[in-house]
């Protein structure tokens, strides 16, 4: 399995923040991407969770 789905609890704790930040940004318009299996399961694609990683990362205060 090349990029495996991680739950939401994986995710988290590969990004440093919480359950709850996950589910409240699902629900505030996903600024990390996510993948939606079926009515309910919610799982993260490794490769998207270091895209997102990369977007947030600045090397001066004036860049954001």
């Amino acid at each position: 399995m090349q990029n495996p789905l991680l739950t939401t609890k994986q995710a988290a704790q590969i990004l440093g923040v919480s359950i709850a930040f996950l589910e409240r940004d699902r629900w505030a318009g996903a600024r990390v991407p996510f993948v939606k299996i079926g009515s309910r399961a919610v799982r993260y694609r490794y490769s998207d969770l270091l895209a997102y990683i990369e977007s947030c990362t600045y090397h001066s205060t004036s860049q954001y």
